[in-house]
């Protein structure tokens, strides 16, 4: 099973962080996201990674090599320019087209969500299965009773209303024929979408992070230290 990473983007909400070091190698909880990421997939089969990258390629072809130390294969597709997430994926179509279905990851997420459950939505009129997660509300949230007396608060809830892409996917190979040189993977979807070839499967109650900011990295560090999340769903057989 092969999974692909976009770690091509330059982390501009990160700098100066991101000025010497591209976002996934970036350490959240003591190791990298990339590491993590990894350690994450390879739980579920994944034995063969290919990373599309474009910014400080050097750094994770010395950080990461050829995945041997993390008990995986890992190839690099190097953008000479910046292509998109669309453009990134369909650069690397020599490496996915004859697979029967493969993953793509953002490279700026944490999560503890089972991808497998992707591939079983991947029928026979389906080209593409999507991670979807509720809402995280970036606010607290206060409750009252129909005369405003507050009754409690609850402090940034999952508003489960509303669903987002989590960054998590599932693909047949058919999906590189939809998808432009340059541009973004949601441009792609809106397309596709009439079509009925996309599926979401939802994960209500699963650990997700996307590390964006600053910030990202302080709650993600706060919830992997307090609950552990991560280290219950691998451990780490490096040699």
């Amino acid at each position: 099973m092969k999974a692909l990473i976009l770690a091509g983007g330059f982390g501009k909400r990160l700098k100066p962080l991101t000025d010497q070091t591209p976002k996934p190698l970036l350490e959240v909880a003591g190791k990298p996201i990339i590491v993590h990421q990894i350690d994450w997939l390879k739980q579920y089969e994944v034995k063969e990674i290919i990373l599309t990258i474009g910014y400080m390629t050097e750094k994770f072809i010395e950080f990461l090599g050829s995945g041997r130390r993390y008990n995986v294969n890992i190839c690099y597709v190097v953008e000479d320019e910046p292509l998109g997430t669309a453009g990134a994926v369909k650069n690397a179509e020599s490496l996915l087209k004859n697979e029967p279905y493969f993953y793509v990851v953002n490279g700026d997420v944490l999560t503890s969500l089972d991808p497998s459950k992707l591939l079983k939505a991947l029928d026979q009129t389906t080209i593409g299965a999507i991670a979807t997660v509720p809402l995280p509300s970036p606010y607290g949230i206060i409750y009252s009773d129909p005369q405003d007396r507050i009754t409690g608060f609850k402090e940034k809830p999952s508003l489960r209303e509303y669903w987002i892409n989590a960054g998590v996917y599932a693909f047949k190979p058919e999906i590189l024929n939809r998808l432009p040189e340059k541009g973004s993977i949601e441009e792609a979807f809106e397309k596709i979408a009439p079509e009925g070839k996309l599926k979401t499967v939802k994960y209500p109650d699963i650990f997700w992070k996307s590390i964006d900011t600053f910030k990202d990295i302080e709650e993600a560090e706060k919830t992997l230290a307090q609950k552990r999340i991560l280290s219950t769903i691998y451990e780490p057989n490096r040699t």
